[in-house]
């Protein structure tokens, strides 16, 4: 009965990553293992635009250039989420863009 279910369960989460991974169900394991392998521009724009935000958050403190390279890059976050179609995301990101430009200028003002 073991061997039953763990057959089962292997057979299901394969097809469940098979489809997940928009492969068919005749496409093999190599055509899984070769699209794993690549990134697609847009996730690497994704990548970009995450890093970007989390560098020029740790230096904000030495510089308040940081913070509105900090808003540009929140911008980039924000035109990524709506490209990859989760646009809470997209939303979330712009209202961080707008609170970091405020930040910018409050901090312009105060020098």
């Amino acid at each position: 009965m073991t061997a039953f279910l763990s057959a089962v369960c292997h057979r299901t989460w394969s097809c469940k990553i098979a489809f997940m991974a928009g492969e068919g169900p005749n496409e093999g394991s190599k055509n899984r293992s070769i699209r794993s392998r690549h990134l697609s521009r847009l996730t690497w724009f994704g990548l970009f635009a995450v890093t970007a935000m989390l560098v020029c958050y740790a230096f904000e403190h030495r510089s308040r250039w940081f913070i509105l390279a900090f808003a540009f890059a929140c911008l980039l976050g924000s035109a990524y989420g709506f490209l990859q179609g989760a646009w809470p995301f997209g939303v979330i990101e712009a209202i961080w863009s707008v609170v970091a430009v405020r930040r910018w200028w409050l901090a312009a003002n105060s020098q």
